[in-house]
């Protein structure tokens, strides 16, 4: 049995995009695509992770490449399943050990169903207990902020499926929402928008590409472009299009508002004084979904209220949630940690 030996606790930031994990003493270890590649004849899996992403969109029929995570939540059970354990012994790598402790992020608005799948989804891959946090709560602790205190702070979390925000008090969630409108639903809204105005359809990864390069939610002093490549629906040829970033701040405006809305309903929602705190903090962005262009700029106009990214919003979320570790039973009674 490969459970046998050393046993070190691990942090998960189980993303609906991106999978990292965290080993207590040795920081980050492994971050890859949350992505799993299987041979439909046999339902046996061929590739996790950066491989299985590679072949998205170039797949023979027998092969599909998906994403068992959809919206911040479990979508495929046994996929999950499989694909958490391959990513725990990767992290570990040939060594023998045994169950770790695992503390794993959740969204904040995630139900007791999909609370319990995730947790019951870690425990068959090999963890001894589990524990879970909410995603803000993770950002938090990651980013630096001393949550224990009675000071408000706001942090919006965009990931890949969901957006958390909350208003972060005493080590607790006093307002918070979710919504799922997030780094996915950008680039559906970047390949409709394209599929409408140009009569071109473009893959996932494609429109990734583009909501990196050129994409944008708010107006850019100078606006940049870029070439795709895609398949004309008139008449089924490839065809090269020149896109705007201007075309891509129209085609991202409805996500984007959206997002500025549940943050400005939460505001709205604050108590007073941590309303006050945070006017004069301002509010901390973390997240991959964080990093489109001008979205700080769209909430800071949305709410009037300064907003900053993270210096490093990707791994944020994962970092809080290593940094949890050292806490493991204090946390249990601090803050919105739970082993349900």
């Amino acid at each position: 049995m490969w459970w046998f030996g050393i046993s070190s606790d691990i942090g998960i930031d189980l993303g609906t995009a991106t999978v990292l994990v965290y080993i207590k003493g040795k920081g980050i270890v492994l971050k890859e695509p949350s992505v799993v590649a299987i041979d439909k004849r046999n339902n046996r899996i061929l590739a996790v992770g950066e491989e299985a992403r590679m072949m998205i969109g170039r797949t023979p029929g027998n092969i599909v490449a998906i994403r068992p995570l959809r919206d911040g939540v479990i979508s495929n059970y046994d996929v999950t399943e499989k694909m958490l354990k391959y990513f725990i012994k990767k992290a570990y790598g040939t060594r023998r050990w045994s169950k770790p402790r695992v503390v794993v992020c959740i969204p904040c608005e995630a139900t007791g169903v999909e609370r319990r799948a995730v947790k019951d989804a870690a425990l068959n891959s090999g963890a001894r207990k589990v524990y879970l946090i909410e995603e803000p709560i993770a950002a938090a602790i990651g980013s630096g902020l001393d949550i224990s205190k009675p000071s408000g702070s706001m942090v919006v979390d965009i990931g890949g499926g969901t957006t958390d925000v909350a208003v972060i008090s005493l080590g607790g969630m006093v307002v918070r929402a979710s919504i799922n409108t997030a780094g996915d639903r950008f680039d559906e809204a970047i390949i409709k928008y394209i599929r409408k105005e140009h009569n071109i359809m473009i893959g996932e990864r494609t429109a990734e590409d583009l909501k990196i390069k050129i994409g944008c939610a708010y107006k850019r002093d100078e606006d940049i472009s870029m070439e795709v490549k895609g398949r004309d629906l008139i008449s089924g040829l490839p065809r090269n299009i020149l896109i705007t970033s201007e075309e891509m701040r129209v085609a991202l405006e409805d996500t984007s508002r959206a997002i500025a809305e549940c943050v400005h309903t939460v505001l709205e929602m604050t108590p007073p004084e941590l309303a006050a705190d945070i006017s004069e903090k301002g509010i901390l962005m973390t997240g991959g979904g964080s990093l489109l262009w001008g979205l700080d700029k769209l909430l800071e106009a949305k709410t009037k209220v300064p907003v900053r990214v993270d210096k490093d919003p990707i791994s944020c979320v994962v970092y809080g949630t290593g940094k949890s570790l050292e806490y493991l039973d204090k946390l249990d009674r601090l803050t919105a940690l739970s082993d349900l």
